[in-house]
């Protein structure tokens, strides 16, 4: 059984590749409790994030991950739900 955990590296590169914002992983897991909008992601672009991950994984993410604030808080809500159907 293959588990996917997502890192902050790959939420970087999901950052630019669906919303063309580039962040360092390491500042993103530093600053893991800032919100988004201080790394220059609105809610678009964290939608843009979700529509690539259902994508890519073929499933749907909790209506909740769209609300998410933070990228601490939107990566244990995505390998929460991603671990849960592995």
């Amino acid at each position: 059984m293959i588990t996917t955990e997502m890192t902050f590296g790959e939420l970087a590169a999901l950052m630019k590749k669906a919303a063309g914002i580039t962040v360092d992983p390491q500042e993103l897991e530093q600053g893991s409790d800032s919100p988004f909008d201080s790394f220059g992601l609105d809610s678009l672009g964290l939608l843009g994030i979700v529509g690539e991950l259902e994508n890519r994984h073929g499933r749907s993410l909790p209506p909740d991950s769209e609300r998410c604030r933070t990228p601490r808080e939107f990566l244990d809500l995505v390998n929460s739900t991603l671990t849960a159907g592995a």
